[in-house]
């Protein structure tokens, strides 16, 4: 029973972490912490881009949670393994899939991937921290849902920039 458990920890760990990064995406990537995040938007040279900082962030707290998980509270040990499968799925999908930061074999097959990477282009069709739409990572809403989205914001942007210049 304690597999089951566990593995139920784990899932539900990976399934928070993706609600979390989606609203640190949105709110805080997006916001106060645009200053990191806006290399991830930008064209870099070399490896690193100064966005890979919130990965460390990010893996401090898995590795605090195996800590923990270790010496008292074991399921605490399981939502450390789950958020780490969650950073190795970031890693390889978003990474290695959308960006073709890491050696990935192929591009996107099959309906999930390819929105999954349509959804993330279209994220990065807004250039400035404001107006993007998807923020998940390993979740996409459907596509010409965000186009959609993309469009209006895109118009509400202009008009607010246009009321801005007048003023």
């Amino acid at each position: 029973m304690s597999i089951l458990i566990n593995i139920t920890i784990i899932i539900a760990s990976i399934i928070g972490m993706e609600i979390f990064a989606w609203a640190i995406h949105k709110y805080v990537m997006h916001g106060p912490g645009w200053g990191w995040h806006e290399s991830h938007h930008t064209e870099t040279d070399g490896v690193f881009e100064k966005n890979d900082l919130y990965a460390v962030v990010f893996s401090v707290i898995a590795a605090a949670f195996f800590v923990i998980g270790s010496m008292d509270q074991s399921w605490l040990w399981y939502v450390g393994l789950g958020l780490t499968v969650y950073g190795v799925l970031y890693a390889v999908v978003h990474d290695g899939l959308v960006h073709r930061r890491l050696p990935f074999p192929r591009k996107a097959r099959g309906r999930y991937m390819k929105r999954l990477v349509q959804a993330h282009r279209l994220h990065h069709a807004a250039h400035t921290k404001h107006g993007c739409v998807s923020f998940g990572f390993i979740w996409a809403q459907d596509v010409q849902k965000l186009k959609r989205e993309l469009k209006h914001n895109m118009a509400e942007l202009g008009r607010s920039q246009q009321t801005d210049s007048a003023e």
